[in-house]
């Protein structure tokens, strides 16, 4: 099982994108390495830092693929087809919970709670719009870019939107979570993880597989 330390910040959440990825300087970045699934055998480039504050989670992914799609544009839909990072938390291993926080990369999300593959909830537009998103390839949708792209996605998770959790910190916790990248519908699809995922094929809603994280 892989662990990650993760360090506080006093960055407000309201603070500048400038001042924002300044702090983000502070964190180290991790790969995401792992491709679980014979059958979808490529590894683009992928890493991730986190910081958080006790107001919010700031999480920047950076990516080098040799396609890049960007089609869904409404919040809550089909971002998992794109190219897509992913990073799923269990915020109470007690309760069974855990929360999928999906982005493509122009910045249009996706965010349900609750058990797997059962009884999960999607989060209101509210709680959505109230993560900030900074895509480096601007907001507006294309089809398949078929050629060796880098790109940057950074975002603000404030804890509010952990709507099945209203008192969510993690300051001083261990919990367990996982991140990703996949493109479903990219010429080339793939599933990476942060942590192995051990199932016969792609499924990413396992929890039972997720690593740990220690908000330190």
């Amino acid at each position: 099982m892989n662990y990650l330390t993760v360090y506080k910040t006093f960055t407000d959440i309201n603070s500048s994108w400038e001042d924002i990825l300044k702090a983000m300087e502070n964190a180290e970045w991790n790969s995401l390495e792992n491709v679980n699934w014979a059958e979808y055998d490529y590894c683009p480039h992928v890493q991730f830092r986190m910081l958080y504050s006790h107001q919010a989670f700031f999480l920047q992914y950076k990516i080098k693929e040799q396609s890049v799609r960007a089609v869904a544009t409404t919040d809550n839909g089909e971002v998992w087809k794109d190219s897509c990072v992913e990073f799923f938390i269990s915020p109470n291993q007690d309760d069974g919970i855990y929360y999928n926080f999906e982005f493509n990369c122009i910045g249009t999300c996706l965010i349900a709670a609750g058990i797997p593959h059962q009884n999960r909830d999607f989060a209101t537009p509210e709680k959505i719009s109230s993560i900030r998103r900074l895509p480096d390839l601007g907001f507006q949708p294309f089809e398949e870019r078929k050629n060796l792209t880098e790109w940057q996605l950074s975002v603000v998770i404030p804890y509010s939107s952990f709507f099945k959790h209203p008192d969510f910190s993690p300051e001083g916790k261990e919990v367990h979570a996982n991140f990703y990248k996949c493109g479903d519908e990219l010429t080339i699809p793939h599933f990476l993880s942060w942590n192995p995922v051990k199932t016969e094929k792609p499924d990413f809603h396992r929890p039972e597989f997720f690593g740990k994280i220690k908000f330190v």
